[in-house]
């Protein structure tokens, strides 16, 4: 009997109940309970070295087993057929990028607990399945909120307006009222409902004042306990999801592997104009319209007859096989609904671009004589190129089956189909933001209600209702499962030659966005573009990374092979590299020679020459430039395209290098800016002057104490040849006794990006290395000292937790190698044969980056909760 149910049968009313319990809880007894307890003696706990004695003997509890760990070594695997190694000599290359490909190649050691299987983290993982299953056998529970579903806010906001007359500020006000009370908070009904009127009332309790014993009571009450009981309600509990309280975490480590995003291959089946007397040259990528960034590098292709091709055979000696791709591999890392495949088009350099143009718009009867002047100009002017025309696909209706442009198919000429060997019918004109249109009855709800003053007070709900995340969730799921869909452009837009840059283009893709007409103020050029879009399978045949190496498995070298593309993604995942990349993309923007004068000539056909230069002397001109298609894989030197009587021209080419790993102080990008002679002077052959003549020159250094130059920049034109030992300084310091165009001014932008694995881009880092390589190595800087080193390597080791959380996360596992081996083998100066004691400020260090890595990891997980 318990200790209420005593009280209860005592005579009288429950004040002698009250009297009772007082009298005995002030003895510090109560004796309604089996044995007599004390309320104010404290049990003494128990000591632990007493029962440990007593239960184990001799064995120590916290000991670990002596063979409970064991260190296995784990064969790296990689997607290439080989490892991306550099081609110069490793021993040249500055210590932090050894390390680095070191780290990158080398086999994995992985410690490996015996006995993790008797953890407890371990044993809750292996119950997972198991309790999952209990969780999907467990009945259902439902809600009364969710037994009726209700109308839409913004359709019951309209049939609320249509139904009543707009009379002033309290019909606007009853709307609102009625709404918030009656349709959007519970169903009509429910005991939650304001509407007490409609509301309906609660069953009688039946035999609720009769008196019955307590036997009876308890009996029933236990009977009804076990209706509809869980059969295992503690089994669905799993408290080792919870970060916040595990209480270890004995985990096996997952292997690393490099990120991807969703994967999208693009194979490009036909283009050609409607004119098809010359060579075209196409290249694509991703972008994105919304934040103005560029997503991918260029994907260059050429889908040229062989017959066409052989009008370019005295500019290019032979064409490589990885040059000829016709697909590509883009790699999406962060999916939107504004992210356009823009696919432009050049063609070889013959005079202004508005005449090149006029045949292919108009139809001109005289093929032939434009075919004759597209071969004269293939035979002079087969290096350099002039823009032509470009189009844009969006991602969004490609994944839904609609147009690209969002237009109808008669107005834009592009159409969408399922490939033959699908059975899906996906070609439709029907425009993906129609669906939109219902949100002008709210639209049209809330104008009205601001006429007569009145305003809606749930604009979190319709927030809510055109999230952004839902869509990009629905986007996601997409990418992964859509069918191959072929798409087929039947015109381009012809291209300004004074909106050439990338932030003319995002204003055209805005336009394009737009449920209405295309940008207006372009011209169509007439023609065919015939792209298959799918997801990419897990294996490619004949695949190519970004650097051209081979992917794993590789089939026939005879085939074209299909390229991956690099991504340049909004934010770079935070987790370690996985293998040795050294790119570097030259993005040329602007070019202002307006102020050149010279009695040799003018400057009105610009172009720029690249060249990644180890020496001063044109000898000296490294084969690291790619090729684009049909043509060598590398070359020495890559031209610009060309604006026909342009003095200022503001371009889009974007120039892939293959950086040198011993990358050093003399290595440097030379610019030379040349004008073009486009029309042919009227002499003989061999009297003819070149057709191209240097009219300014500029360069940038590379590197600079170990760290890689990138950014934007600003540099001045010299107007003759460059003085010897030029490349070891600036353009920016005014030499003494040389002439620039235009006094001087930084009249030549661009902007280099680079994207490797062994330049940490991080200043802190950067000091870091530099320090350890001078300590390790011997090769004390001037600037530095001997005296000075030990407190320069104490003051890096210091301030390498305050890098960059992101940068230092991707370069982890070397930075971590090289601490601990100050930890384990401190160095020793040249003229001290102590090694230095840093062995605090190492372990401090470490500790320091594991927290501030730890921390970002976990508000990157909550974040990711929270979504």
């Amino acid at each position: 009997m318990t200790l209420g149910r005593k009280y209860q049968n005592c005579s009288g009313n429950a004040g002698d109940a009250r009297k009772v319990y007082a009298s005995q809880s002030k003895s510090g007894t109560l004796s309604g309970c089996s044995s007599s307890l004390s309320l104010c003696d404290m049990i003494e706990p128990p000591d632990y070295e007493e029962v440990c004695e007593r239960l184990m003997g001799e064995r120590d509890p916290l000991a670990y087993p002596s063979n409970d760990i064991e260190l296995l070594t784990v064969p790296r695997r990689i997607r290439t057929v080989k490892h991306v190694l550099p081609d110069e000599d490793l021993t040249k290359a500055p210590m932090f990028v050894r390390d680095c490909i070191r780290c990158y190649t080398s086999d994995y050691t992985v410690v490996e607990y015996k006995y993790r299987m008797y953890s407890g983290s371990a044993g809750s993982r292996e119950r997972v399945a198991e309790r999952l299953e209990r969780l999907m056998n467990a009945p259902p529970q439902y809600y009364e909120i969710d037994a009726e579903p209700y109308a839409p806010l913004d359709d019951l906001a309209l049939q609320q307006c249509e139904s009543q007359p707009s009379s002033g500020r309290q019909s606007v006000a009853s709307i609102a009222s009625s709404l918030s009370c009656n349709e959007t908070l519970t169903p009509r009904g429910s005991w939650a409902s304001l509407d007490l009127q409609s509301s309906s009332s609660d069953p009688l309790i039946p035999d609720l004042f009769e008196k019955k014993p307590p036997e009876q009571m308890d009996a029933v009450n236990e009977a009804r306990r076990l209706e509809n009981r869980q059969a295992d309600l503690l089994g669905l509990y799993t408290p080792y999801l919870d970060e916040e309280e595990a209480v270890e975490r004995r985990l096996a480590a997952e292997m690393p592997c490099e990120v991807m995003g969703h994967r999208v291959l693009v194979v490009c089946h036909q283009l050609k104009l409607e004119l098809d007397v010359e060579p075209l040259f196409a290249s694509m990528a991703l972008f994105d319209a919304k934040e103005k960034k560029k997503l991918s590098e260029n994907f260059y292709f050429n889908l040229n007859s062989e017959a066409t091709r052989q009008m370019l055979s005295a500019h290019v000696p032979h064409a490589d096989v990885s040059t000829l791709s016709r697909s590509a591999v883009f790699d999406i890392v962060n999916p939107s609904p504004d992210i356009f495949l823009v696919v432009r088009v050049e063609k070889v350099l013959q005079g202004d671009v508005n005449e090149c143009v006029e045949p292919y718009i108009k139809d001109d009867k005289n093929r032939e004589k434009v075919r004759l002047g597209a071969q004269a100009a293939c035979n002079r002017l087969g290096r350099y190129r002039m823009p032509l025309c470009w189009s844009a696909v969006s991602l969004l209706n490609v994944l839904s089956g609609c147009n690209s442009l969002e237009r109808d198919a008669d107005r834009d000429g592009t159409a969408v189909t399922a490939p033959a060997n699908t059975s899906t019918n996906i070609n439709n004109n029907t425009n993906s933001l129609d669906r939109k249109a219902s949100s002008s009855s709210l639209e049209q709800l809330r104008r009205r209600a601001g006429e007569v003053g009145g305003s809606l007070t749930r604009k979190g709900s319709i927030e809510r209702r055109a999230m952004p995340v839902q869509q990009t969730d629905e986007l996601i799921a997409q990418l992964d499962t859509f069918k191959p869909i072929v798409i087929t452009v039947t015109s381009f837009f012809k291209q300004e030659t004074d909106k050439l840059r990338d932030e003319d283009l995002y204003k055209f893709l805005a336009e394009i966005k737009r449920p209405s007409s295309a940008p207006k103020k372009l011209k169509c050029i007439p023609g065919t573009l015939k792209i298959e879009v799918s997801p990419c399978p897990d294996e490619i045949k004949n695949g190519l990374t970004p650097e051209l190496a081979k992917l794993n498995p590789y089939g026939d070298d005879n085939v074209r092979p299909c390229k991956e593309i690099l991504a340049f993604p909004l934010q770079a995942a935070a987790v370690p590299h996985q293998q040795y990349r050294n790119l570097l993309y030259v993005c040329v923007r602007d070019l202002n020679l307006a102020a050149y004068t010279s009695r040799t000539g003018s400057a009105r056909n610009i172009t720029v020459r690249i060249q990644l230069m180890s020496g001063e002397d044109q000898a000296s001109a490294l084969p690291a430039i790619f090729g684009r298609s049909s043509c060598p894989e590398f070359s020495t030197e890559a031209y610009t395209t060309v604006l026909y009587h342009n003095k200022n021209p503001s371009l889009y080419d974007e120039i892939k290098l293959k950086l040198p790993a011993d990358l050093g102080d003399h290595h440097h990008l030379l610019f030379t800016f040349l004008h073009v002679s486009c029309q042919r002077k009227p002499v003989p052959p061999d009297q003819e002057k070149s057709v191209e003549t240097p009219v300014g020159y500029s360069w940038l250094p590379l590197c600079r104490n170990g760290k890689l130059t990138c950014g934007e920049f600003n540099l001045p034109v010299m107007q003759e040849e460059p003085p010897p030992n030029y490349s070891y300084i600036f353009p920016d310091v005014l030499l003494p006794g040389t002439r620039w165009i235009d006094n001087h001014k930084p009249i030549f932008n661009i902007y280099l990006d680079a994207h490797t694995t062994v330049h940490p881009l991080d200043g802190y880092i950067e000091r870091f290395a530099m320090a350890c390589e001078a300590v390790q190595e011997g090769n004390i800087p001037p600037r530095i000292g001997l005296a000075n080193m030990e407190a320069e390597l104490r003051a890096s080791i210091s301030e390498l937790p305050t890098a960059n959380v992101e940068v230092l996360a991707r370069y982890l596992p070397v930075v971590c190698d090289k601490l601990l081996q100050l930890l384990a083998a401190p160095p020793a100066l040249p003229a001290h044969p102590q090694p230095l004691n840093i062995a605090q400020d190492v372990f401090t260090c470490l500790a320091h980056i594991f927290t501030e890595i730890t921390v970002r990891s976990s508000c990157t997980y909550q974040s990711w909760r929270q979504l």
